[in-house]
């Protein structure tokens, strides 16, 4: 008889259960939390690919536009190198708008997706 051990007060063996249920709990808030990070990683990732592809869709119609102007530049310097010596004040200025107008778009495209990508 010597050798049983004994269980112990009734205190300490509720304590003993309280502090098994406290572990328990704190196991499964850990794994509450686990999952809703996965769940916020997964939202936060499909913000950023929808934002990426409004960003690319944005890009592409930018470019468009930009190629409309270098296609008119292009056209005026046609126009430029075969315009008579009286014209050619006017052609000279409407080619230099026209690149002041791409240029201006061209820098206002790459703040635009400067503070986008800084966000």
């Amino acid at each position: 008889m010597a050798n049983r051990r004994r269980k112990g007060s009734r205190t300490v063996q509720t304590g003993r259960v309280d502090v098994q249920k406290g572990v328990h709990q704190l196991g499964r808030s850990v794994k509450k939390i686990q999952l809703s990070l996965r769940r916020a990683e997964r939202k936060i990732e499909a913000d950023a690919q929808d934002r990426i592809r409004k960003l690319r869709k944005e890009a592409r119609t930018q470019l468009a536009v930009l190629r409309g102007h270098q296609r008119e530049a292009s056209r005026i310097l046609t126009r430029l190198s075969t315009a008579a010596d009286d014209t050619w004040g006017d052609l000279k200025r409407a080619a230099d708008r026209a690149l002041l107008d791409a240029r201006e778009v061209a820098d206002s495209m790459i703040k635009r997706f400067r503070r986008a990508v800084s966000e």
